[in-house]
């Protein structure tokens, strides 16, 4: 045996290489067999897996003639546009996750009663229990921190006096709990790794009751907690725009999965965590940073001719990390535009003039402007392509000075809330578990005794 107990011993590949070689299902068998690969058809579109008042995707219009035609994007939270959720709370210059987060989990816009009852009982639960940072983060520093993140919340199970309670009222208080805690759990974990991975200096601030979600996360993350008023309503227009996405998305849905066995709420919200934690889903923004990184090191990026051809070289797997994709463009149900990337792009643009990031700004323009036509050109394509959240989302978070290990966090903190509400809906409303249907594609086969092999 290794001493090493993370090497790949030359057994371990050995075993690996039988394992591809004994693979034998192949693509077109999917098409053969009418499967469904990724719940979704040969013309894109998502197999019907559940119904839902939470949350609501448009990418298309019906002609007169009763054709569909790729659309605008719409995102709407309990029937109302997302669009016109921003500009109620932005124009009166508020900010408005909480008020989202009481939108998703209650189905109706709160008071200002409602509304100031409900964030002092977000702010009631910002706390974690008696030496759980010590314990649980502090004494045990990981590396990834949505690894972290997701220790930490099957950790607070042991502390829950009632855990496996499944009711309505019980649930939602542990969902409500999640909500406050996640960026106590993630900024923490953080500054763990900093101190026992990196060498810096160690420091834990407790949140401030007056503070909300996002002013709270920049005033525990930074060692002077400072922030500038438009940093905090920048933040919490992205924890807004992150909170919900439709049933469908990657992790939502397995918190319908696991939710549907009868488990318990920490036990479905890390498996949701395992989820977004994937470059395919929440790490996507970290990607688009990296690609950017590696784009200023390769070419002078003020040439619009040496983007398109680093642009051309991604997909044709020469650059980056040769996966053949230009992160942060495209998405699996938006074409012509993502609601969230157009809020987001214009948020962009006015914190870059507040930080002085012009140039910056101007790159990503450029390469949204490229890189439609070149995916178009270079792959088969059944509908448009267009910047998603994640290509904006990345580059707001770096002129707010946020660590690249936080960005998946991030959008943790926000999504607890969508996670929230569909795993209740899912108790309320479904009572049976989730079981999809696969094809077996292997031939009958005969035991052979040890002996004759």
């Amino acid at each position: 045996m290794t001493n090493n107990y993370s090497d790949i011993t030359p057994y371990i590949r050995e075993l690996a290489a039988c394992s591809d070689r004994n693979n034998g299902i192949q693509p077109q068998m999917y098409i053969d067999h009418h499967v469904k690969r990724g719940l979704r058809d040969l013309e894109g579109r998502g197999v019907i897996a559940g119904l839902t008042e939470i949350s609501d995707i448009q990418s298309k219009e019906i002609t007169p003639d009763g054709q569909e035609i790729p659309a605008e994007g719409k995102l709407f939270y309990r029937g109302i546009n997302v669009r016109d959720l921003v500009t109620g709370f932005m124009s009166e210059k508020r900010h408005g996750f909480e008020e989202t987060v009481y939108l998703l989990l209650f189905s109706a816009l709160p008071d200002q009663q409602e509304l100031a009852r409900f964030s002092a009982l977000l702010s009631g639960y910002r706390s974690l229990p008696p030496s759980f940072v010590r314990d649980l983060i502090l004494k045990a520093p990981g590396r990834d921190m949505m690894n972290i993140l997701s220790r930490s919340v099957l950790a607070l199970y042991a502390y829950d006096e009632n855990p496996d309670d499944i009711s309505t009222a019980n649930v939602l208080r542990q969902c409500l709990q999640l909500i406050a805690q996640f960026p106590l759990l993630s900024v923490y974990g953080y500054q763990s790794y900093q101190h026992y991975h990196n060498g810096k200096s160690l420091f834990i601030h407790f949140p401030k009751p007056e503070y909300d979600t996002a002013e709270n996360l920049l005033f525990i993350l930074r060692e002077n907690g400072e922030f500038s008023p438009l940093e905090a309503r920048l933040l919490d227009l992205a924890l807004v725009l992150h909170a919900e996405h439709g049933g469908g998305n990657n992790s939502t849905f397995t918190t319908h999965v696991v939710t549907s066995s009868g488990t318990d709420t920490y036990s479905a919200v890390s498996a949701a965590l395992g989820s977004l934690k994937g470059p395919r889903h929440g790490g996507a923004n970290i990607k688009v940073m990296r690609m950017f990184d590696d784009m200023r090191a390769s070419i002078d990026t003020t040439d619009k001719n040496q983007i398109r051809d680093y642009l051309i070289r991604l997909l044709d797997r020469e650059a980056f990390d040769r996966a053949g994709l230009i992160y942060g463009m495209g998405h699996a149900v938006y074409s012509i535009s993502d609601p969230r990337a157009d809020i987001l792009r214009a948020a962009a643009e006015k914190l870059s003039e507040e930080k002085g990031m012009q140039e910056e700004f101007h790159l990503y323009e450029t390469v949204a402007e490229l890189a439609p036509a070149i995916i178009a050109e270079k792959r088969k394509m059944y509908k448009g392509v267009s910047a998603n959240v994640d290509f904006y989302s990345g580059m707001v978070y770096k002129m707010l000075g946020l660590p690249y290990e936080l960005f998946t966090p991030i959008f943790a903190i926000s999504r607890i809330a969508g996670w929230s509400a569909h795993r209740l809906e899912e108790i309320q409303c479904a009572g049976k578990i989730i079981r999809p249907a696969y094809i077996s594609v292997k031939k009958p086969a005969s035991y052979v005794p040890l002996d004759q092999r």
